[in-house]
């Protein structure tokens, strides 16, 4: 879950165009950069959150290491999960992941649509998940979307009424377009997860086990 799986790609380096919305530099998902530094955000390491009426803040954390590898935002009756990735100054990493991701579900029994949504392509996925007694359950419905920036990729997965219902679209939108990216000027390899972190300010978050 924490870096991007890189099955199925040859030796040769392939180079993908960006993909994300024309005015991302001033509607967002925004740069540490390009980001207003007075504004109130919530700063989680890899990621800023800006605090909102109704948002209610989760992190993921990874059993093993203790690691926080997902930031889960509840908001009009949806979830969306963020993780930033390092990537290439120059090229995207969003057009080959939507497609090994597509891959994955299908082989989870799923199906996945590629439509042009708020950030450009993105993809509808109906996901098979369990029932608790271990037999055949319902699909669920989710959204992948993903948007290159410079040197970062941040990828959000939809679920709830904002994969289905318009106006919760909208509002699940806009909070991916408020999140800030702190990409840092360490080098890390593409497609590994910038680190994340709880808040300075304890008992703003909680953290639940990915």
């Amino acid at each position: 879950m924490s870096e991007i799986e890189n099955e199925g790609v040859s030796d040769a380096p392939v180079e993908y165009p960006k993909s994300a919305p024309e005015d991302r530099e001033t509607a967002g998902p925004l740069d540490d950069s390009e980001a207003n530094p007075v504004r109130p955000y919530v700063d989680l390491g890899g990621v800023k959150v800006l605090p909102r009426e109704g948002l209610h803040l989760r992190l993921e954390v990874e059993e093993g290491s203790k690691r926080v590898v997902a930031v889960g935002l509840d908001y009009a009756n949806s979830t969306l999960q963020v993780q930033p990735f390092a990537a290439p100054r120059s090229s995207g990493l969003w057009h080959e992941i939507r497609d090994q991701i597509a891959e994955q579900i299908s082989r989870q029994g799923g199906t996945t649509t590629v439509r042009e949504g708020a950030f450009g392509p993105e993809l509808l996925a109906q996901i098979p998940v369990a029932s608790t007694d271990g037999s055949a359950g319902h699909m669920r419905l989710a959204r992948f979307i993903g948007v290159d920036g410079p040197r970062w990729f941040l990828r959000g997965v939809i679920a709830g009424e904002a994969a289905v219902e318009p106006s919760a679209a909208e509002k699940i939108e806009d909070l991916f377009r408020s999140i800030v990216v702190v990409r840092g000027s360490t080098p890390m390899p593409p497609r590994d997860l910038i680190p994340l972190r709880m808040p300075a300010a304890a008992g703003s978050a909680e953290a639940a086990p990915a």
